[in-house]
């Protein structure tokens, strides 16, 4: 699919995209590029306080607040947490996504990572990326067929381990050291969710603990500060490494 200067980064949840690959985003907006970040959910299972229509609006404003950082478009689904399922229903929400957005790169969530509605947005978005050409195949809405498959990214999974904890190889770490502080204000504004990251998954803060992860990953290619990828070169793809060719 030709650069048609739109890219398109879905997370399962808020705050999903800013720890694995907003520095990339930001990166990719400075040169010029129209960004949209969408998730699958507004995050209304992320509080032990409030009730979930509470925090899914706290979490949507949050998610919008972080993409307005880099002057980015935020898009919810409006599936619920742990309840996003791989089913024809969701996928032709994933298409519509695809069609409306009309991305020529996406970035999603690894096929394999730590729970289940992460690798069920990937598989979905790998599904719609495919299947948004196909003028037969209906989305959810009336939105044109796009006119190719875009380049796929898949982001690092959480931590960058598969699921026995054993390191996940990246084909490619793009150098985000110079916008690691845009990365740093995108990830602060989901300021709802650091009691709910100490008390579910034992994180103290969550910043560390995503600085943490991006010196690991930038260090092993030479930098100070890395997000880790992997292109989906399937057929019919696309096969050229364009979000090389365009961080680097």
């Amino acid at each position: 699919m030709d650069d048609n200067g739109r890219i398109l980064a879905v997370g399962a949840h808020p705050d999903d995209v800013e720890f694995l690959c907003a520095g990339t985003l930001a990166i990719l907006k400075q040169k010029g590029y129209d960004i949209t970040i969408a998730t699958m959910t507004p995050g209304d299972c992320g509080s032990v306080e409030c009730s979930a229509e509470e925090i899914a609006r706290i979490r949507r404003g949050e998610a919008a607040a972080a993409a307005a950082v880099i002057g980015a478009r935020y898009i919810c689904l409006e599936e619920r947490d742990l309840a996003i399922d791989y089913d024809t229903r969701t996928r032709r929400k994933v298409v519509s996504l695809i069609r409306e957005v009309n991305p020529f790169l996406v970035l999603t969530h690894a096929l394999q990572d730590y729970m289940a509605d992460h690798e069920i947005t990937g598989r979905l978005v790998r599904d719609a990326c495919f299947a948004a050409p196909i003028p037969n195949y209906g989305g959810a809405g009336n939105e044109k067929a796009t006119t190719g498959i875009p380049y796929l990214y898949y982001c690092d999974p959480i931590e960058g381990v598969d699921y026995y904890g054993n390191r996940v190889p990246a084909q490619l770490v793009v150098d985000i050291s110079a916008v690691i502080e845009i990365k740093t204000q995108m990830l602060a504004c989901h300021d709802s969710q650091r009691r709910w990251l100490r008390r579910q998954h034992g994180m103290d803060h969550y910043i560390e603990h995503m600085l943490s992860w991006s010196r690991q990953r930038g260090q092993e290619a030479g930098f100070a500060y890395g997000e880790g990828f992997v292109q989906h070169r399937g057929h019919p793809y696309p096969q050229e490494n364009k979000l090389l060719e365009l961080t680097t």
